[in-house]
C-alpha cells in the first residue's frame, strides 16, 4: 500500500458471505458459525444490499423468550420486539443497511463505524451492489506498514514539500510508527502544518519534532 490516504478497497475483504432476504433464522445462525462472522449482508436481485442481520438482531429472540414486556417496554422497544418474533432475514435485518463505497477513505469508514456503532460495513458500488466487507480489524491494517515505508512517504509528501533543500536537510526517523523529524529549518511556523500532514499519513502512530531554527540571514550593508 503506497501513498495516503488509503481507501476502503485497499483493505476490505473481497470474498464475502451473505444471505438472501428469505433466509431462515436457523440458517443464518449456521452461516455465522461456519464463517465466524458477527453480521451478514442481506441481498436481493443481482446482489443489491438491502440490510444487515447481526448477532444482536438474532439475540433479541433469546432476550424476550420468557419475558412479558410491560407497556413502556412495548412502546420503547417496539422494533426489537418485532425482530424477536422474526423468522427470516427480511424480518430480522436492520434496514436500510449502513454501507460504504470502495473509494471512501479509511478515516471516513472509521467515522461511520463510530457514529453508527457497527463493527463492519458492507462495501457497495454506485448501484448498491455488494463489493466486499470492511471491518474494524481491516482499518487497523495500515498500522502494519513498515517504518521504512512510513519514512519514505513522510519524506515525499511532507519534508520535500515544506522543507526543501537547500534551506537545510530535515531527517526522518520512524520507530514503531512514531515519526521524528530532526534538523534545521528557516520557518518554525511550519511545524504545526508538518504535524498535521505527518499525522495524516496512514499508519503513523504519532509525531515528534527535534527541529531548530536556522540563524537569520544578515543583510549586506
Amino acid at each position: 500500500m503506497n501513498g495516503s490516504p488509503h481507501i476502503v478497497s485497499d483493505v476490505m475483504t473481497h470474498t464475502v458471505v451473505a444471505v438472501g432476504r428469505d433466509a431462515a433464522f436457523k440458517d443464518i445462525v449456521e452461516v455465522m458459525e461456519q464463517w465466524k462472522v458477527s453480521a451478514l449482508p442481506v441481498l436481493e436481485g443481482e446482489g443489491r444490499v438491502i440490510g444487515v442481520v447481526s448477532e444482536a438482531d438474532l439475540l433479541l429472540k433469546e432476550e424476550f423468550r420468557d419475558s412479558d414486556p410491560d407497556r413502556f417496554t412495548q412502546l420503547s422497544r417496539l422494533s426489537d420486539l418485532v425482530k424477536a418474533g422474526g423468522m427470516t432475514a427480511r424480518d430480522l435485518m436492520s434496514s436500510p443497511a449502513v454501507t460504504v463505497h470502495t473509494d471512501a477513505t479509511l478515516a471516513q469508514a472509521a467515522r461511520i463505524m463510530a457514529q453508527r456503532k457497527v463493527k463492519r460495513l458492507p462495501v457497495v458500488d454506485e448501484e448498491g451492489l455488494l463489493e466486499g466487507v470492511v471491518s474494524r480489524a481491516d482499518l487497523l491494517k495500515v498500522f502494519l506498514r513498515t517504518d521504512e515505508d512510513l519514512a519514505e512517504e513522510v519524506r515525499r509528501v511532507v519534508v520535500n514539500l515544506l522543507f526543501p533543500t537547500p534551506a537545510g536537510p530535515v531527517g526522518v526517523q520512524v520507530r514503531d510508527g512514531i515519526v521524528t523529524l530532526t534538523g534545521h529549518i528557516r520557518d518554525t511556523s511550519l511545524v504545526p502544518v508538518a504535524a498535521r500532514l505527518v499525522r495524516a499519513v496512514e499508519g503513523v502512530v504519532d509525531v515528534d519534532f527535534q527541529l531548530t531554527a536556522l540563524p537569520a540571514r544578515s543583510e549586506p550593508r
